[in-house]
């Protein structure tokens, strides 16, 4: 079982890194909220009850979800701020159906969901295989909806910068995809 949850770490930390605020980002290591997220479904593995990828994928992202939550929580403890707060839940389900777009036209039926599924768990696993740079223009432009601009404002780089780091690694993520 802990493996068919450790097979979904690409696809947690894309998730994680697409929510994150990079000022929360800078004291929080996505990659650590992944392996608690992915401690806490080994945990609680006797609780999954579904059966397919979508209901595994789904049900570590209510976990995701509830530890970025908490920590976020401690981080915030004594500065909260009601009209900050939304449902993370909200936002990573948003988040996972803009990397389906991004990833896969419409399909239908069993066939087609098991294939958006795998494709999908094989462009998180390429996008984890860029340059911390690549994959932030990336998330930054095709999850988030940033404008160039904007990406190189918040990367310290300029535009030409951003659009050749975008148009490398969305390179690189075609040959490893294909």
């Amino acid at each position: 079982m802990s493996d068919d949850f450790e097979r979904f770490r690409p696809y947690l930390r894309m998730l994680a890194q697409c929510q994150h605020d990079p000022r929360i980002q800078a004291k929080f290591d996505p990659s650590d909220i992944v392996q608690q997220t992915l401690l806490q479904a080994h945990r609680a593995s006797d609780q999954f009850e579904g059966d397919t990828d979508a209901q595994r994928a789904a049900w570590l992202r209510q976990i995701l979800a509830r530890t970025m939550k908490h920590n976020v929580r401690d981080l915030k403890r004594q500065k909260r701020d009601v009209r900050r707060e939304r449902s993370l839940q909200t936002d990573l389900d948003a988040s996972s159906i803009r990397m389906e777009k991004w990833l896969v036209d419409d399909q239908t039926g069993p066939v087609g969901r098991a294939v958006k599924n795998e494709n999908l768990l094989r462009a998180t696993e390429a996008l984890d295989s860029l340059s911390d740079s690549q994959r932030e223009a990336i998330i930054l432009r095709y999850f988030k909806g940033w404008k160039l601009a904007e990406i190189a404002e918040s990367m310290d780089r300029t535009s030409p910068m951003v659009s050749s780091l975008l148009r490398h690694g969305l390179a690189k993520l075609k040959a490893q995809i294909s």
